[in-house]
């Protein structure tokens, strides 16, 4: 294969758009960001507000509205809003996975050819954090695609001087609509890798005169086209509020301290690397002796400059979770498959006896994890729902062979085959669990089930339900806004005062408190039902009842 044509990329997205759509409308909403970002759109949609962005009656100013704009149309477009139904809040994400996935190939069979860069696709869209994070109705997937978009402009720039030829307009339009799209889906996060690459680069090669190419004396007010109206518009509106908090207090208090629990020391991602990016994550281990011995060439160090800065700026920061540095994964997996095409079978284990070492115990860990992936469905399904699913055990009897042939083919030094038996692997795993096990895991999904018996005793159309025990958001998007999240006590308060449409979601242990305060102002209620399973949010097993007060 000379290059990839259209055809190419057109298999490789559709490819990428079946791997991913399993499990799109059979998942339910993943606590916690992913309902909050699906309610706040919804609501955006049924008041009409698409400047303010809230969830129930509180401003959600986290980031700009980039992101609920597309859910929004997506939402629209299916035409399903009154019917609460998740995938289209999730097809933003498929699209601009697949989209990132694509420009991967693109990239990698410009740096170092045809086979490279559908390797490094195939790596990257198997990945473990890039098969989760392509299913959510988050910002992550977008955000990548964006991050891409950029550096697909920025390498148009550094790759014409290399040649010594002109950059054209496009490249510059390209790198600076992407920030500013970047700007309206997280803020200043863009910007990390956006201005980080050509920083590091200028740093390792004392030189930034390509910078001059991409136009900057008007690409940043092609950037800021883009974002400032709506700062405008939200700062009116929040009367400033907007950007204390989204600024002040999710940006830069991820930086000083640990927000919601998510404070871990430097060298998390690092630690993480071996899952998150399964199976890709040994090949990038392989790859490194080759990526030292490229660092000067033009395509790796320019990758390592993409690569280097985002992911020091993510190790510092106190607050860490993977998907922080899921913009460096088309890069890492680029490397990858350029070192497993570049050495195939003249891989040579390191030469230092402590090198070997590491190595092999990174292969051993390697091989433990897709281990774990193979079992985990029908162990899963063994230990919270006590039952056996023949179809899920299609999982490990598909997978487990190939990991074994990948092992085999990696002690052989056959790299490139390794990969692909490696890759075919996690394709079975990640079908084969959204297939088979996600729909019958039945213990951990307490939103629907609750959400159905809600609906099975609506008294009125908008029946006001208030849940003490369990205030996931993902209830609040399956019930609907009526949905309160109070105490015990302050629930048979709101159900006093909503006799004819009120219903509460009580759990067992909170049942003493709430029927006590509903006596003392002469009450009771009428139980039309329950619900038991496992708040995987917080690991704690719960018995919800349906209560409703009992008629005058």
């Amino acid at each position: 294969m000379t290059r990839l044509t259209v055809r190419h990329y057109l298999l490789l997205a559709l490819g990428t758009f079946i791997l991913l759509l399993p499990g799109r409308a059979s998942l339910p909403p993943l606590d916690r960001d992913e309902p909050r970002y699906m309610e706040a759109s919804a609501q955006m949609l049924r008041s009409g507000d698409f400047i303010d962005v809230r969830f129930q009656d509180k401003p959600r100013y986290l980031q700009p509205a980039g992101i609920y704009w597309l859910e929004a149309a997506s939402v629209a477009a299916s035409g399903t809003l009154d019917r609460r139904a998740v995938w289209p809040y999730r097809i933003p994400s498929l699209l601009a996975a697949t989209a990132s996935v694509v420009l991967t190939a693109w990239i990698g069979a410009t740096l170092f050819g045809p086979t490279s860069g559908l390797l490094a696709a195939a790596l990257l869209a198997v990945s473990v954090l890039m098969t989760a994070e392509g299913r959510m109705a988050t910002i992550d997937s977008t955000l990548l695609l964006t991050v891409l978009l950029a550096e697909t402009g920025l390498l148009r720039a550094y790759l014409d001087r290399e040649k010594g030829q002109a950059t054209p307009v496009s490249a510059a339009l390209l790198y600076w609509v992407a920030l500013g799209a970047g700007l309206m889906l997280k803020g200043p996060v863009v910007l990390i890798p956006g201005f980080g690459t050509p920083l590091a680069l200028a740093l390792v090669e004392r030189r930034i005169d390509w910078w001059r190419r991409l136009r900057p004396a008007w690409g940043w007010l092609v950037m800021l086209a883009i974002v400032l109206p709506w700062c405008i518009a939200i700062g009116v509106v929040s009367h400033g509020d907007f950007f204390s908090r989204a600024v002040g207090t999710n940006f830069l208090g991820k930086v000083a301290s640990g927000q919601q629990a998510h404070g871990l020391p430097p060298g998390y991602h690092l630690a993480v690397f071996a899952l998150a990016f399964w199976p890709g994550s040994l090949f990038a281990a392989l790859a490194l002796p080759f990526v030292w011995a490229q660092r000067h060439t033009p395509p790796v160090r320019f990758l390592l400059c993409w690569i280097v800065p985002h992911w020091l700026v993510f190790e510092a920061i106190a607050t860490k979770l993977p998907h922080y540095v899921l913009p460096t994964y088309p890069a890492i997996a680029l490397l990858a498959a350029a070192a497993i095409v570049t050495t195939r079978d003249r891989w040579r284990w390191p030469a230092s006896r402590a090198g070997r070492a590491v190595l092999a115990l990174y292969g051993a860990l390697w091989l433990a994890v897709g281990l774990v992936l193979s079992v985990a469905g029908p162990v899963l399904l063994w230990r919270l729902e006590h039952e056996i699913v023949p179809a899920s055990l299609l999982v490990p009897l598909g997978a487990l062979p190939l990991l074994v042939i990948a092992t085999r083919l990696l002690f052989r030094r056959q790299m490139l085959h390794a990969a692909m038996s490696a890759i075919a692997a996690a394709i079975i795993i990640h079908v084969g669990l959204f297939l088979t096990v996600v729909p019958a895991l039945k213990t951990i999904w307490l939103s629907p089930r609750l959400a159905a018996l809600v609906d099975d005793y609506r008294p009125c159309p908008d029946t006001l339900v208030v849940s003490p025990s369990f205030s996931e958001p993902s209830l609040v998007f399956l019930v609907g806004q009526n949905t309160v999240l109070v105490g015990p006590k302050e629930a048979a308060d709101v159900l006093r005062d909503n006799r004819a449409c009120g219903l509460a979601l009580v759990d067992r242990k909170d049942e003493p408190a709430f029927r006590d305060r509903l006596h003392a102002d002469g009450l009771d209620v009428i139980e039309f039902g329950r619900v038991s399973g496992l708040n995987y949010s917080t690991g704690k097993h719960l018995d919800i009842g349906l209560f409703g007060p009992t008629p005058p």
